[in-house]
């Protein structure tokens, strides 16, 4: 399935392509030099997906990062060699536990250790099984994105004989690859593993059983069943399913992948799943190893713990261009994946926008915004931060946009949500943040005598500025008064600025704050302070 076909390259980066740095080109590189030593006519991406839940943040993550990758592929060889990205749903995998989101843990209880794929959908009768709902949920998902890919299905891989030539080769090659897995178990586990799962034909379950027989020359294996007899099954037609780390390695030999990035976790297990792939006759792929997210504690974020952030949720306060950004930015360094991040992301977002226009082509495809839009990057014109438009919305005391665009078109002379749909959506987002996770925290204080002769001097000079929306001269006025009021450090002003009249502990410049929000808003908004009104709120 390819929902968006790819769009085209502007060949003015061919060139500045052949000596960027930006990460995404550098793991690219790796991929030009092994098709070159390899003659192959086509470079194959993928990313691995357990349909167990719904799509989540790291699922974005890794597609777009695999797709910045490919992005950059595409400029190292002037898009003269075809790509593919295919993201694989393990949905053959057996359900080892009920999900805690289904409507009846009951009736899902008959089907454990069945395949994704023969659990009925609990949810609806849209769909065939657990796995195809979920299945759905990742192409939707993908779709929203605008990503180009091919969805592949284990269900369908297994039993259609597309990996059958694989697993014949891996019932032939058993004892290699035993010998690669055995060393990396525990001596209970060592005496009934088999990298081969196979699927009962009796109840329908994944097995994990040890084999009594495998039988190379005719392509089957013997186990006993879950009545004690010994069955015998292939190992093609979907009858068995391999282990996950030897799936691993299959799945690459079978499908010929040349790249593929997975998390710090799978790090460990990285060489065995080369070994397997090249013991079945493939060529193990290049890999990206990236860091793992963590939450507001520093913990690493778990799906049932609940620690992390969401897809839905950053997308409720953001748009998915600061996600790309945030994914882009180093992805081997651990970073931390909460609500607060999210307006630094937005603004960084923005800036590498806004400096994007005035850049050459070098510049540009360094630039973490070519790499966020896949060398395809917009123009909007967005001249107000969204920490500015946060601020604006508690000192107005906004609910809805329209409270914003009243300030916003007198800044901007005239313009209104339809001439800058942009500006539009970043309130909307502003608005549902502050209301959402800033308000419930904010803190006002009492200023100290120091701070409020210097704000109520800042009130009064403020008059001669009535009308003016000049960001720079109102600033300098901040400054000014700041250095006469003998502010060591300076940024104590500051601070003192956005603690007293906005209950933060950082905001925007304040001059740019002052010409959107209006000087004789800003005047009543530091008589109000100065009156103690915000302690009372």
């Amino acid at each position: 399935m390819s929902p968006a076909p790819l769009p085209p390259l502007d060949p003015a980066f061919f060139d500045a392509a052949q000596t960027a740095r930006a990460w995404p080109f550098e793991e690219a590189k790796k991929l030009v030099a092994r098709l070159e030593k390899t003659g192959k006519g086509e470079a194959v991406f993928e990313t691995g997906y357990g349909p167990s839940g719904l799509p989540h943040i790291g699922t974005f993550g890794e597609v777009a990062r695999t797709t910045m990758v490919r992005t950059a592929f595409r400029l190292l060889t002037r898009d003269q060699i075809p790509t593919r990205l295919i993201c694989f749903s393990d949905d053959l995998d057996g359900m080892r536990k009920i999900p805690d989101n289904v409507p009846s843990k009951e009736a899902m209880e008959p089907h454990l250790q069945k395949p994704l794929s023969a659990v009925p959908d609990p949810w609806t009768n849209e769909y065939a099984s657990f796995g195809d709902h979920n299945n759905a949920m990742l192409r939707r998902f993908l779709d929203t994105f605008g990503f180009d890919y091919e969805f592949a299905s284990a269900t369908d891989y297994y039993r259609s004989g597309k990996f059958d030539t694989v697993l014949r080769r891996a019932a032939e090659r058993y004892d290699d690859i035993m010998a690669v897995m055995l060393p990396t178990l525990g001596a209970e586990r060592q005496a009934t593993y088999s990298p081969f799962l196979p699927i009962s034909p009796i109840s329908g379950r994944v097995l994990y059983v040890p084999m009594k027989e495998v039988d190379a020359a005719n392509g089957t294996v013997t186990f006993a069943d879950e009545d004690g007899r010994d069955t015998t099954v292939p190992v093609t037609g979907g009858h068995v399913k391999m282990q996950w780390k030897p799936d691993f390695g299959m799945r690459w030999a079978a499908l010929g992948v040349d790249f593929e990035m997975f998390g710090k976790d799978h790090q460990t297990n990285a060489h065995v799943y080369d070994k397997i792939c090249e013991i079945l006759g493939g060529k193990a792929p290049e890999h990206y190893v990236f860091e793992l997210f963590l939450d507001s504690e520093g913990q690493k974020i778990s799906k049932s713990k609940g620690n992390g952030l969401t897809i839905d949720e950053w997308l409720t306060y953001a748009g998915n261009e600061s996600l790309g950004l945030y994914m882009f930015q180093k992805p081997r360094t651990a970073k931390r994946l909460h609500f607060d991040v999210i307006p630094r992301a937005v603004d960084e977002y923005y800036s590498f926008l806004s400096a994007y226009q005035g850049q050459d082509v070098a510049a540009r495809i360094e630039n973490p915004a070519f790499h966020v839009h896949y060398g395809n990057v917009p123009n909007p014109e967005v001249p107000l931060s969204f920490a500015l438009l946060l601020n604006l919305v508690a000192t107005a005391n906004a609910e809805d946009t329209k409270v914003l665009w009243g300030f916003i078109s007198r800044y901007l002379h005239g313009a209104t949500a339809q001439t800058h749909p942009e500006i539009d959506r970043l309130a909307a987002y502003a608005v549902r943040y502050f209301n959402d996770k800033v308000k419930p925290n904010k803190v006002y204080r009492a200023p100290t005598d120091q701070e409020r002769a210097a704000l109520q001097d800042l009130h009064d000079q403020l008059a001669a500025y009535e009308g003016s929306t000049d960001g720079g001269a109102l600033q300098d006025l901040v400054y000014a008064i700041g250095n006469a009021h003998k502010f060591e450090p300076l940024r104590d002003w500051f601070k003192a600025i956005y603690q007293v009249l906005l209950g933060e502990d950082q905001g925007p410049r304040f001059g740019s704050f002052i010409a959107l929000f209006g000087v004789a808003e800003t005047r009543k908004l530091i008589e109000d302070a100065l009156a103690g009104k915000m302690l009372k709120a």
